[in-house]
């Protein structure tokens, strides 16, 4: 073999340069691993383990509210699906007193690996669509607007559309028959009633200090023009 044989030739035992693609997929993969080693529990267990870090046991899972009120809301769509009266908003309405405040109405659609974290006062609307990996904090609004529009046509799409791998923070609300793309992200108390493209982000006005130490501050308009998309 020549020099310049030996020099461009390589050893068997070196791979190939990875392409981009395959590159980012690697560090993907790794990160997933890193983030969340899958458990043995069915998904809307394992989901907590993944999301929450204060998930130390199944013990203190099984306490979860927003776990229950997720298994319940199960069968009630169930019964709903199968156009069963009233069990299956009795089932709703129990859910609610035993999960301090829970309210999803039988009709709504919702996919696998969905957590709501802390749970308190969440409301999701009976033509609400959630896919699947959607987390939600405490107090969150998936509603409608203008019910007066379509009273008596159940039919009618009056709530949002929330994509997969979406988080919802405290207090936000999503209102109307909107679409939040996938990978989405919306901010604590922020009101969103306008459709979002995938991988958005979305944020309220964060508060303002007006006074400090007893001294009033300068009541300037505040606007924040940041651009909060990705």
């Amino acid at each position: 073999m020549s020099p310049q044989q030996t020099h461009l030739a390589k050893p068997d035992h070196e791979a190939a340069p990875a392409t981009p693609a395959q590159h980012d997929g690697h560090i993907e993969a790794s990160e997933a691993a890193v983030r969340h080693t899958r458990t043995r529990w069915p998904d809307d267990i394992d989901v907590i383990f993944e999301k929450d870090p204060a998930a130390c046991n199944i013990f203190e899972v099984l306490l979860y509210q927003g776990l229950w009120a997720v298994l319940f809301h199960r069968v009630a769509h169930r019964l709903y699906r199968w156009r069963i009266p009233f069990f299956p908003r009795l089932i709703s309405q129990i859910a609610r007193l035993l999960t301090a405040g829970i309210e999803i109405h039988p009709g709504a659609r919702i996919g696998k690996r969905f957590f709501i974290d802390h749970g308190t006062g969440v409301v999701i609307g009976e033509t609400a669509e959630i896919g699947d990996n959607v987390m939600l904090y405490h107090q969150v609004t998936l509603g409608a607007t203008g019910w007066w529009k379509h009273r008596g046509d159940r039919r009618v799409k009056r709530h949002p559309t929330i994509e997969d791998n979406v988080t919802i923070g405290v207090g936000a609300s999503v209102l109307g028959p909107i679409t939040i793309g996938h990978d989405s992200k919306i901010g604590a108390m922020a009101l969103v009633v306008q459709s979002l493209a995938p991988h958005s982000m979305v944020v309220a006005q964060p508060a303002k200090l007006l006074m400090k130490r007893g001294q009033t501050a300068d009541l300037d308009y505040q606007h924040d023009d940041t651009d909060y998309s990705i």
